[in-house]
């Protein structure tokens, strides 16, 4: 290595674990032959992984038809899926379970729980049974999210931020396949569920059976429950979390009820094809942050994670504030508006999982993500109830700006960070 490459090393980061280990120290390591193909791969499984989150969600104006389900049991089905995943990510952080179990293993298992917790709504008559299976949907769930994005660590030492926006993109398309399935039109709400279950399904296999992990492992580690502890004193792995509960404060909330919102928009320029209509629109605006995410990615390689989370978080907040009061306004402008907020809201979502990676202890690396998830998640509970009331109580413009100070807080805990010399550690020392 030449004296200036030595300049660009991370500061303080050194290679821990056995040889190959995965660290920020992203010079060292040769680009694996492959790993492009495990990024495909891997992405695929992902998508078609979490197809069942909101496979509820998407159906509900036609479980409201079936079950005569309440604005409030229809959150309370979105909201299960949140808590269970929170106490499948707090299970597995306990217990270390993403550091200790094969990462492609972790995933099958938990998407055959998902798919069997989500394909069993067809067998109950109401929310009251509905809710708890939801929770399992999530908590099961939470075995595929942190793991997926671990295995293509192994892959990627540089360029890393790319890689993990494409299978966060990959999770946005998967939690928009049920709007996707539902808008094809004269589909009862049973074959959604059952799509959505068979997709899971097929995602945790493609994980075990065509996935292969990278050269680059993390190290191996022991089960230890104090790491929870010691990851949130890491003041890197602190901060980007802040950044990434900003973040969830916002994202989850608007996935969840941007159907309703464009179904009202809909409505009100005289459509009459409302639930067809806010269905695909709901696809597209959520899928549109597929792309957002491999955009997030490379900015976040080249130019900065903080300063690409930042540039996200502003645009993503600004919708939020913006969109509600043009509900009533032209279809179009709505729908454009709708695209970028989608492109947007989710653009840095992996650039702060991206963070703990380099920055986290490298044989807990699973456990740190883990638990930036389970309080994250934890958060979106708070919106997911709030949307809907403030929009009964005030409007749709009251409803989704109360989403903007979670992005904005976001963005000083990310300046903060870039402001630390921590920053030398992350993305190359380009902060």
């Amino acid at each position: 290595m030449s004296a200036s490459d030595e300049d660009h090393r991370p500061a303080g980061r050194q290679q821990s674990g056995p040889p190959g280990a995965v660290t920020s120290n992203a010079e060292d390591v040769p680009h694996p032959r492959g790993r492009y193909r495990a990024l495909a791969v891997l992405a695929l499984a992902m998508m078609l992984s979490m197809a069942p989150w909101f496979s509820a969600s998407a159906v509900i104006p036609q479980l409201r038809d079936d079950w005569g389900l309440s604005t409030g049991a229809a959150s309370l089905l979105i909201i299960a899926v949140q808590l269970g995943f929170v106490a499948g990510a707090v299970i597995s952080a306990g217990f270390s379970l993403a550091d200790v179990v094969p990462p492609r293993r972790l995933m099958l298992l938990g998407t055959l729980g998902a798919a069997a917790a989500n394909g069993a709504l067809v067998l109950v008559e109401g929310p009251g049974a509905a809710v708890p299976l939801r929770f399992l949907t999530g908590a099961f769930l939470a075995a595929v999210y942190p793991p997926a994005l671990k295995a293509m660590s192994t892959w990627f030492t540089t360029g890393r931020g790319m890689a993990l926006g494409v299978m966060v993109g990959a999770l946005t398309l998967g939690s928009a396949l049920p709007h996707l399935v539902n808008g094809l039109g004269g589909l009862d709400w049973q074959v959604v569920i059952l799509a959505t279950s068979a997709s899971a399904v097929m995602g945790g296999l493609i994980a075990e059976f065509v996935a292969t992990d990278g050269p680059n492992p993390f190290p191996s580690a022991p089960f230890d429950p104090r790491q929870a502890g010691r990851a949130w004193r890491n003041q890197g792995v602190r901060l980007s979390s802040l950044g990434y509960f900003g973040h969830m404060w916002e994202l989850y909330a608007m996935w969840a009820w941007f159907a309703a919102f464009f179904a009202d928009a809909l409505a009100a320029g005289g459509d009459d094809n409302v639930r067809t209509g806010a269905a695909l629109a709901t696809f597209v605006v959520i899928g549109a942050g597929s792309v957002g995410c491999w955009v997030g990615g490379l900015l976040g390689d080249r130019w900065g994670r903080t300063k690409s989370t930042t540039l996200a978080m502003a645009i993503s907040g600004s919708c939020a504030l913006t969109i509600g009061l043009l509900r009533s306004g032209p279809i179009a402008l709505v729908l454009v508006v709708a695209v970028v907020w989608g492109f947007w809201v989710v653009a840095d979502s992996a650039q702060f999982s991206t963070i703990v990676t380099e920055v986290a202890d490298q044989a807990y690396v699973g456990t740190a993500v883990t638990l930036q998830l389970a309080v994250g998640f934890t958060l979106t509970v708070a919106t997911i109830w709030l949307v809907p009331f403030l929009r009964d109580q005030a409007g749709w413009a009251w409803a989704f700006a109360v989403l903007a100070p979670g992005p904005f807080l976001g963005i000083l805990a990310m300046q903060r960070l870039a402001r630390s010399p921590i920053a030398a550690e992350i993305a190359g020392g380009r902060g």
